[in-house]
């Protein structure tokens, strides 16, 4: 705004609600839609009618398909463009004013040449579409952890999307006020439309940005209509932008999730861990004990995003900064994550799994057997002689987006402005030698350095080669918003300041024999695992010293209900000299990418832990 405008006059000029009093995100949305030049405006309220109305906008397109009202009521199926099926790291940038605080793990451009990139894609890019304009919260509205975004989109089912994984609608207006804090998202699909053309089901556009802004807290997304390309609360502004808040005003955005256990005397505790994909997490996250346990209770406060704050108590404070599930359905079973199978019976839009002759839906991994005939996530015909030839039914990162609330294993304290306070930190990749099935650090910076070191085998849906070892710095590597070396220099202040930071632990439930065989069982047996941790974190759970840090000894572990012996325990247990010789050698090769930047005291874990191993 180049003159002083009255605030009516430039809520009336973009067709904003009354409840909108806040100058600049007006002025925001005006000059928006000046470049990419709308057909229309519309200011989302998050209600259910809006919701209803926007899905039957989307089945007339052909965006969306419903499925059978009594096997999955209020469900959808969504196929997408062949070529926008997942995050495109490649495409995916950071463009910070310097391009060393972007550092050596992400794409850098100028911020002015991006801007310069993004005003000619963005001229003219909605014409023919709708503009929304969708206010949300990261967190329980009105949380001191919570922080507050407004997304523009010109795709409806970013919209609903938006409305399941956050909380989306028009009470953010009023925690904006007048002159609130809120980080701008802009993203369109990149597909204007002319005056009476016809539409496609999934428009996008074959070039991709996906652009932060971390010095002014901005957010552009074009060419997607994706998952984590185009629902920006999510990795963009949830880790990568939030990362960088996080590191100016003294919290943590972290690619986690966040449980409750509760013992049977009643004592509660709270996990935040951190996985790779294909590691198993939103099935840690929603663990259902066994039975032989007795007593036992996990409960889900999120299964993928916690942004921590320490508080005056001298503890960490989690909240899962999102209100919905948008997760992996391959490999997704009754006997993998019941929790989650039962999340999806109703209420769920899925994209790119495949459908049945009967109206719902099916995936790789869903039942032992597949059904006689499908349709695949393309819309063509599949049989089991298609997948035995190598054809997924499924696409391998094919989605569900659905409530938290709908969780059965939800927890009762999971939209609590104040969030949880964490007495563990756990992180874990899959690895089928080297790393044991659990250790404790015996300090913080020892739990840092093996977070800052995490490896996990690439598998077949991840690029690069199959069972090469991928460092994953705490699960962070696509999502740190600024330079690894000072996000790991973050970490180490930020826990030197608490005076009662959690215990750091990693785990490895990927262990596999001499036949390629897992050794460990998994699934719910993990809870053994989550039970020693809890053990220690009470000060009750032995431990023998290890040159990794604390591990229970055979006996240490509940083995109620399971034959599961001591060789077997060794098998995944075991410290072997010449893996940790190899390891030592892959971590170096990992800094010598981070630069001489890296803290001085990763150096000296690294030192004192070959000493240990007496390499």
């Amino acid at each position: 705004m180049n003159q002083p405008e009255s605030l009516r006059s430039l809520a009336t000029s973009v067709g904003a609600p009354a409840s909108v009093r806040h100058a600049r995100l007006l002025g925001w949305v005006r000059e928006i839609a000046a470049l990419a030049k709308p057909d229309r405006i519309v200011w989302c309220d998050g209600s259910d009618a809006e919701y209803e109305k926007l899905c039957a906008l989307m089945v007339s397109s052909g965006t969306l398909l419903p499925l059978d009202p009594v096997k999955r009521p209020g469900s959808f199926l969504a196929r997408s463009d062949p070529s926008d099926v997942a995050r495109v790291e490649d495409r995916t940038f950071i463009c910070s004013e310097r391009e060393e605080d972007a550092g050596p793990t992400n794409n850098w451009q100028s911020p002015a040449q991006m801007r310069a990139t993004l005003d000619r894609l963005f001229d003219g890019a909605m014409r023919g579409r709708t503009l929304y304009v969708v206010p949300f919260s990261m967190g329980p509205i009105g949380s001191p952890i919570a922080h507050i975004g407004v997304e523009i989109t010109d795709s409806p089912y970013v919209v609903v999307s938006m409305r399941t994984m956050t909380r989306m609608g028009e009470r953010v207006y009023e925690v904006l006020g007048s002159n609130g804090a809120f980080v701008p998202c802009v993203h369109s699909v990149g597909a204007p439309l002319a005056p009476g053309a016809s539409d496609v089901s999934w428009p996008c556009n074959p070039a991709k940005y996906i652009v932060h802004f971390p010095d002014t807290r901005e957010i552009w997304s074009y060419g997607s209509g994706y998952g984590g390309n185009a629902l920006l609360g999510k990795k963009c502004f949830a880790l990568r932008i939030a990362s960088v808040m996080g590191r100016d005003e003294g919290w943590l955005a972290e690619h986690m999730l966040i449980l409750g256990v509760t013992t049977p005397q009643g004592e509660k505790f709270h996990v935040a861990a951190a996985f790779p994909s294909a590691c198993g997490k939103t099935n840690f996250a929603m663990l259902i004990p066994p039975a032989a346990l007795g007593g036992w209770k996990v409960t889900t406060i999120g299964e993928d995003i916690a942004w921590i704050k320490p508080q005056a108590d001298g503890r960490f404070h989690a909240i899962n900064p999102e209100a919905g599930f948008f997760g992996v359905a391959p490999g997704t079973s009754w006997e993998s994550n019941p929790n989650a199978m039962r999340t999806l019976e109703r209420n769920v839009i899925f994209t790119n799994v495949a459908l049945t002759d009967d109206g719902d839906v099916w995936w790789e991994g869903m039942t032992k057997v597949p059904p006689a005939h499908l349709l695949d996530w393309q819309g063509r015909d599949w049989t089991p002689a298609d997948g035995k030839a190598g054809r997924k039914a499924a696409h391998p990162n094919a989605r569900f987006t659905v409530s938290a609330a709908q969780c059965p294993s939800i927890d009762a304290q999971w939209e609590d402005p104040a969030g949880v306070s964490v007495d563990a930190f756990v992180f874990g990749g899959r690895r089928s030698d080297t790393a044991p099935l659990i250790v404790e650090s015996r300090t913080w910076e020892e739990g840092v350095y093996m977070a800052a070191t995490m490896g996990s085998e690439m598998t077949a849906a991840a690029a690069g080669t199959i069972g090469e070892v991928r460092r994953d710095p705490f699960a962070m590597l696509p999502f740190c918003g600024y330079h690894v070396a000072d996000y790991f220099r973050h970490w180490l202040a930020i826990g030197r300041r608490a005076a009662r930071p959690p215990r750091i632990f990693t785990v490895n439930w990927f262990r596999k024999d001499d036949d390629g065989r897992f050794v460990w069982p998994g699934f719910g047996e993990n809870m053994r695992v989550l039970q020693w941790i809890v053990g220690r974190c009470k000060g009750t759970a032995n431990a023998v010293e290890t040159p990794l840090g604390f591990a229970p000894a055979y006996d240490d572990v509940d083995w109620s209900g399971l034959e599961f012996g001591p060789d077997r325990f060794e098998a995944v247990s075991s410290v072997d000299r010449d893996e940790w010789a190899r390891e030592l050698a892959s971590h170096d090769d990992f800094f010598s990418r981070v630069g001489a930047d890296r803290p001085t005291e990763l150096i000296s874990e690294r030192h004192a832990l070959a000493s240990r191993l007496g390499l």
